[in-house]
């Protein structure tokens, strides 16, 4: 089998799941995976002959994404705010809304930090999963302390992985957010926590759910609200005077968070750029 019959495979095989570019663009993906070429230097090989085991790897590779099993969980690392990131089945894959979070609490966060001539910085960041969104905010802001929890540890494992890849220095602490506080006062809180309720499952992607962690997924209890909930307790009790909170929410319960944040400073709701309601940005 040649380079190019692979290619033309891949098209066919994976028609079904995703389009012709889609599925020529997954191909060039694991290509450049397996063999180390390029795009274009792959256009000038694309009559080489490959070897078994090579053609063995691909048909692995085509069996997964049959199955519905994310590309990023297959090669292990997804691309997130311009950078690669460590990714399995333990943690969600970072989607572009929580890029737009990461926009809009790096936004305020500079403008803290100029109105209260504050340098060194305090953040907690729930819920953490793959660390993608205290890794970023280390980057954005290197002389800030940056806190991180999490009740699962193999997503912790994965998120030290990625601050390690990162070069960044983060604590990271396994913690059970809805029953146990954190033991500091922060300035920044942040958090993409479990939101979507047990009545949506039906409306979630098979892919997601076969091969996502539920437990990032979903609320734990019926109340879709309740991570919500606890985190604007914890804004009363472990926030420092005006501290910030940004949260991404399930956008179908906008106007019943937001209501949550209602006895602070500033709560606004804000939309990402679907337009749909997907943040929240709190000042105490």
């Amino acid at each position: 089998m040649t380079i190019s019959d692979l290619k033309k495979r891949f098209q066919n095989e994976l028609s079904e799941q995703y389009s012709t570019s889609e599925s020529i663009t997954l191909f060039y993906i694991f290509a450049d995976k397996i063999f180390g070429f390029t795009r274009h230097q792959l256009r000038k090989f694309e009559n080489q002959e490959i070897l078994k085991d090579d053609e063995d790897t691909f048909e692995n590779i085509l069996n997964d994404l049959k199955s519905g099993k994310p590309y990023q969980q297959i090669t292990g690392e997804a691309e997130f705010y311009g950078k690669l990131f460590k990714v399995n089945e333990h943690v969600l894959i970072p989607r572009p809304e929580t890029e737009e979070l990461l926009e809009l609490a790096s936004h305020y966060i500079k403008e803290f930090q100029k109105e209260n001539k504050i340098e060194n910085l305090k953040i907690l960041d729930i819920g953490t999963g793959s660390g993608v969104i205290p890794i970023i905010l280390k980057l954005n802001f290197p002389n800030a302390e940056v806190h991180a929890l999490d009740v699962s540890e193999e997503a912790l494992e994965i998120a030290k992985q990625n601050a390690a890849l990162h070069e960044v220095d983060i604590q990271f602490y396994k913690k059970d957010i809805l029953n146990e506080s954190p033991s500091d006062m922060y300035d920044i809180t942040i958090s993409n926590p479990p939101y979507i309720g047990i009545d949506e499952n039906i409306n979630i992607e098979d892919s997601v759910k076969s091969f996502e962690p539920n437990l990032a997924l979903f609320s734990p209890t019926e109340d879709v609200l309740i991570f919500y909930k606890r985190i604007a307790e914890l804004g009363k009790s472990h926030l420092k005077e005006k501290g910030l909170i940004f949260l991404e929410i399930n956008q179908k319960y906008g106007p019943e968070t937001l209501e949550l944040y209602r006895e602070f400073e500033v709560s606004k709701l804000i939309k990402d750029l679907s337009d749909n309601d997907r943040m929240i940005y709190v000042k105490k």
